[in-house]
């Protein structure tokens, strides 16, 4: 698996995870809301962490700046 999420990309990701995080752990806890915003935050920290991301993959975006051609 190549990466295609740039160090840029990864902060952002990183930083919006954080928020979703404490928005569904404090404000919004045991909602609904609360556990969406949890899961798309683990998404998100998850797709930082590693640096790859299917979404990226399916429509062809690469944000790193080391990425090969296929």
């Amino acid at each position: 698996m190549k990466t295609n999420v740039g160090s840029i990309d990864r902060i952002v990701r990183l930083s919006l995870a954080s928020v979703l995080f404490y928005l569904g752990l404090f404000l919004y806890s045991g909602t609904g809301l609360g556990v969406g915003l949890i899961i798309a935050g683990s998404i998100l920290l998850v797709t930082a962490v590693i640096g790859f991301c299917g979404l990226y993959r399916l429509l062809g975006i690469h944000t790193n700046q080391t990425h090969e051609q296929l």
